[in-house]
């Protein structure tokens, strides 16, 4: 025999979107027509079978358009995506397949992001700190290395040369004004000896 589940809780979130709880746990989010279709109603049981149906014929579908149109506005990687999905009330088995889905057209893939965010960021940044970003993305570390080594990165002293050069206000740097460039410096991911060697340079 199908194990059946309470409906123990219907929460509207606007007008028409409401939150659907289950055995005291949030299980996903329908819209009005779709709790009368699947007879969803408070203190009611709900079959496994219809809770099934529920998340391979409507939520997986639209967790898949949600997915795709969230990467037609940006590029984001896996962890992102998973985030903004999960955000959306998706059920974890419901997001894992939109993301399974969206990766097997090529449409998320993390080496490719990492390349690209080290490209788009080398000049500004250090890598320490480029790394570190990529990383809270959710960027394994292997993949960050193997996208550094392609990148040609620039000579870290080269650039913090180059900052410097870009940064200063004054033409012989005092040590208040070497503080707030090595602030400036730190907070982009530079090495603190890099920075030094760099500003000692600086009469």
């Amino acid at each position: 025999r199908e194990r059946c589940m309470i409906v123990t809780g219907i929460e509207p979130v606007t007008k028409k979107k409401y939150k659907v709880e289950i055995d005291g746990q949030l299980a996903f989010m329908l819209y009005k027509g779709e709790l009368s279709r699947y007879h969803i109603r408070i203190q009611e049981e709900i079959e496994e079978d219809t809770y099934r149906q529920i998340l391979s014929e409507v939520l997986e579908k639209r967790a898949k358009l949600r997915a795709m149109h969230l990467l037609t506005k940006m590029d984001r990687t896996e962890k992102e995506l998973y985030e903004k999905l999960k955000n959306d009330g998706h059920p974890a088995c419901v997001i894992e397949a939109a993301v399974a889905y969206v990766k097997s057209y090529g449409y998320i893939d993390d080496r490719q992001y990492a390349r690209k965010y080290i490209e788009s960021q080398k000049e500004k940044k250090g890598f320490r700190r480029i790394a570190m970003e990529l990383s809270h993305k959710g960027i394994s570390r292997e993949l960050i290395a193997e996208a550094a080594e392609e990148a040609a990165l620039p000579e870290a002293r080269e650039q913090i040369r180059e900052l410097v050069r870009k940064k200063k206000k004054e033409e012989r740097l005092s040590e208040k004004e070497k503080l707030r460039l090595y602030g400036f410096l730190a907070r982009r991911g530079f090495s603190s000896s890099d920075i030094w060697d760099v500003l000692s340079e600086e009469q």
